[in-house]
């Protein structure tokens, strides 16, 4: 379901929000000490991170499921033409028999 890659990108997100903040209220002589804006921060990168997350999540099994039906429809058409090649070999046939009657009738 979810690769490594995109669980390391989320840790990457969240760390580098902590960093940022952290340093970004010290430069403004900010009490560094208030945790409460960097957890706000965290929690938003978070969150952020883990909606990415979802919407990734939803478009594969989109994709599964358009490729499920994709798969179907396309054996539901092949079915249709063969149905139909057989059909019209039937009526095909049919004609050449009534054409060769006529033909044996005219020529007698």
């Amino acid at each position: 379901m979810m690769e490594t890659r995109d669980i390391v990108f989320s840790i990457v997100m969240v760390v580098s929000s902590f960093v940022l903040t952290y340093e970004w209220l010290g430069r403004f002589k900010y009490d560094p000490a208030n945790s409460l804006i960097i957890l706000a921060a965290i929690v938003m990168v978070g969150a952020l991170a883990a909606m990415i997350l979802s919407v990734d999540i939803r478009m594969r099994k989109m994709e599964s499921m358009i490729d499920v039906k994709e798969r179907s429809l396309r054996i539901n058409v092949q079915s249709i033409e063969s149905n139909m090649d057989r059909k019209m070999d039937e009526v095909i046939g049919r004609v050449d028999e009534a054409l060769e009657t006529l033909n044996s009738k005219r020529y007698r």
